[in-house]
């Protein structure tokens, strides 16, 4: 089945555009995650809609409300949404182009695959990813997604192109709260010299599949054994030693001498118990993986 997409529309650059879709890049789907039982029945438990006056009412009866002032509210229609159009709702019009590292890493938020919308679309989408891509530049370009303007930028990446939404500038906090008493200082050279040291043994080529969740892993290890009728196995915390001062722990990391550490092969896909067990009988659902 192909990818649904996540928004349709056009890209543009002054008079040039071309039909894009847009995919969102990452997914949940793999994480472990877990349903509300109840303790006796172990029945899915169903969250409802309660009415302070009526009680428990239909999902259908529920109807949007901006509260504008306290415990007043304006009632808004589908219609109304519908009516607040802007270019922005069909449209990704490059505004400007900026070089990548002027991004800063803390306005980034989610990412998207952005791909040609048919192969008519194709040509002119191939020219403006070359051109972003020779140029080194980044787009600069708004859309409306979740019934919100998100301001994107947009780069070629292997054969499409890659969008991220940005933070709006009220969205991110200011250092100064966390930072401002955090001293400057000039640290000891000898002491920095060592920690120099210590970064360029560790030093590495960064490979994602290096450092999956080794959470998750032993979560789902821990899973496994209860299917089992097995009691969980606890791990014991690994012992520290006492450090003495900064620069001892310093001389001692670097003598150690090791290489980066590599997280473990992820666990296979949880299967089902050849034959039920005391554990498993009790409970009605598999644990699972879901969406």
């Amino acid at each position: 089945m192909a990818p649904r997409a996540s928004w349709k529309g056009y890209l543009k650059l002054s008079l040039v555009s071309c039909p894009v879709r847009l995919y969102p890049a990452t997914s949940s789907s793999e994480r472990i995650s877990f349903n509300q039982l109840h303790k006796d029945t172990h029945n899915r438990i169903n969250m409802k809609p309660v009415d302070p006056e009526l009680g428990l009412i239909e999902r259908s009866d529920l109807v949007k409300g901006y509260e504008y002032e306290d415990k007043k509210y304006i009632i808004i229609e589908d219609a109304d949404l519908e009516s607040v159009r802007i270019e922005s709702n069909h449209t990704m019009n490059i505004e400007a182009f900026v070089d990548e590292r002027s991004v800063d890493i803390i306005y980034q938020d989610a990412p998207y695959y952005l791909a040609p919308d048919g192969a008519m679309a194709e040509e002119t989408f191939v020219v403006l990813r070359e051109a972003m891509r020779k140029s080194g530049k980044l787009a600069i370009a708004r859309l409306v997604l979740s019934s919100r303007e998100r301001v994107v930028t947009i780069g070629a990446r292997e054969t499409g192109m890659f969008v991220c939404t940005l933070r709006n500038p009220s969205e991110v906090r200011g250092t100064a709260e966390y930072f401002g008493n955090i001293p400057v200082g000039n640290p000891d050279p000898e002491m920095l010299q060592l920690a120099e040291a210590l970064i360029q043994q560790k030093l590495t080529t960064f490979d994602p599949k290096n450092y999956e969740d080794r959470y998750e892993i032993a979560l789902m290890q821990m899973i496994r054994e209860k299917l089992k009728g097995h009691k969980p196995i606890i791990a014991a915390a690994p012992e520290r030693g006492n450090v003495i001062n900064l620069m001892d722990a310093l001389k001692a990391s670097l003598s150690q001498s090791k290489p980066p550490a590599k997280s473990k092969t992820k666990s296979e896909p949880l299967a089902k118990p050849a034959a039920k067990t005391a554990a498993s009988a009790a409970a009605k659902p598999a644990a699972k993986k879901k969406i």
